[in-house]
């Protein structure tokens, strides 16, 4: 079993989920609030609904990874839901830009994405490391 309670002390383990979380609140609200705006910077929809939907999705998990930094508290489910999240959003956002249908700026996302899963998996080793000398 890992051991959360000494690795969430650090402020790296506190930033991470802070950061991803605010960043896919943002993300996710903006379509919801103004979907012109989020056309400007990300090009135009075909499917408004489905743009919305997955602005949703990403508010939720936002709202449980800003929880995770204020309770100061994480677990491997929570791990693979921060890692999954990115590392879907990556393949999507790289697959659909290599075929032309969405813009260049989402590579910009993808390279966000990438250094989340990254940040993640370092936390996940510093757990085990964690749980390991204690038992």
């Amino acid at each position: 079993m890992l051991n959360s309670s000494a690795v969430m002390k650090s402020k790296y383990a506190i930033f991470l989920p802070w950061f991803q979380g605010l960043y896919y609140f943002i993300s996710g609200v903006w379509p919801l609030l103004s979907i012109t705006s989020f056309q400007i910077v990300t090009g135009p929809k075909v499917d408004i609904w489905l743009v919305k939907t997955v602005g949703s999705l990403l508010m939720v998990t936002g709202l449980v990874l800003i929880m995770v930094a204020i309770r100061r508290r994480t677990s491997l489910e929570i791990i693979i839901l921060a890692i999954g999240n990115a590392f879907a959003l990556t393949v999507i956002e790289v697959i659909y830009w290599s075929n032309g249908t969405i813009s260049a700026i989402y590579l910009l996302d993808s390279v966000v994405e990438v250094l989340l899963i990254i940040g993640w998996l370092l936390l996940w080793r510093r757990m085990i490391r964690a749980s390991n000398i204690q038992s």
